[in-house]
């Protein structure tokens, strides 16, 4: 790991945050989980800043950064919430057509390491939005607790309608060139490839990290190209893994899956200690050549 409060930390406590994060321990358990390693010696502040996140750290574009531009922007959604609202970035004076990017976030609402990427896509000369699944109950409340906690009361099928109709408004702007490119995290992962599946026509490129597979019976609709990122330690969805590539096999889908070594789930989270400098900027880099080689 490249963060400095993580190299010495156990490897079950990420496992215990991972299954905190998705609603599988509750914060009670996990704290007391972690005041049995504060027994043990550990610190509970670098246990805390390694596991926790701190989005101080996770801006690599500015909002300020004068080569793009960003606004908040709704749209409709009639089989979803009926309305929603997403982070549009684009590249400062753009003229002619471009490709478009859906940045999809974590289980949590649209935190500022979504964001951050959405500029990144903009700063790299893509049309990137982000849309926020917790707009309807008032948008990210700015701590993710809270933000799991209101994803988690929400009607699950409507937020994959909401994304459907966010990739249909970002593929129709004006200055898309019609290809879209969707990325995602985690929950955002599975809703990558669950866009890939659900309409083939939708989607002309999709990169899921860390993200489990759409349900079976969609899965035969596949036709975009995937790049797929997986963490090597995160055993939840990469079990899910085997299963997902014998379909996409037997569909002729244009995949690439790459496994990054010694890696938790959310390494390319640059607000945690998951995060691992080496691994997310190659995954990132692949990204980014995958979109300007199937979008541009």
């Amino acid at each position: 790991m490249n963060n400095p409060h993580s190299d010495h930390i156990p490897q079950e406590a990420f496992d215990w945050y991972d299954e905190y994060a998705h609603g599988k321990m509750d914060r009670r358990t996990f704290m007391k989980k972690l005041g049995g390693l504060v027994a043990l010696g550990y610190s509970m502040t670098v246990l805390t800043s390694a596991l926790l996140p701190n989005y101080a750290l996770a801006e690599q574009v500015s909002f300020n950064d004068e080569a793009i531009k960003a606004t908040y922007q709704t749209f409709d959604s009639p089989d979803g919430h009926s309305k929603g609202q997403g982070y549009l970035v684009i590249p400062t004076g753009l003229t002619g057509k471009r490709p478009v990017v859906l940045v999809i976030h974590e289980n949590r609402g649209l935190n500022p390491y979504i964001k951050d990427v959405a500029r990144r896509l903009a700063k790299a000369g893509f049309i990137a939005f982000a849309p926020d699944a917790l707009y309807p109950l008032g948008g990210y409340p700015g701590n993710d607790d809270e933000g799991r906690a209101m994803q988690r009361s929400m009607d699950k099928e409507k937020i994959q309608n909401d994304f459907v109709a966010a990739a249909n408004y970002l593929k129709s702007h004006p200055n898309s060139n019609g290809k879209l490119g969707a990325v995602g995290f985690c929950f955002g992962g599975y809703i990558v490839n669950y866009l890939a599946a659900v309409e083939s026509t939708l989607l002309n490129a999709g990169v899921p990290f860390y993200g489990t597979p759409a349900s079976e019976a969609l899965r035969k609709n596949i036709k975009a190209p995937l790049v797929i990122q997986l963490a090597e330690l995160d055993e939840r969805v990469n079990a899910t893994w085997p299963d997902y590539e014998r379909d996409l096999k037997s569909l002729g889908v244009d995949y690439q899956m790459h496994i990054y070594p010694k890696t938790n789930h959310g390494f390319h989270n640059d607000s945690t200690g998951r995060y691992d400098k080496e691994n997310a900027e190659l995954a990132w880099q692949r990204t980014l050549a995958f979109f300007n080689e199937k979008l541009v």
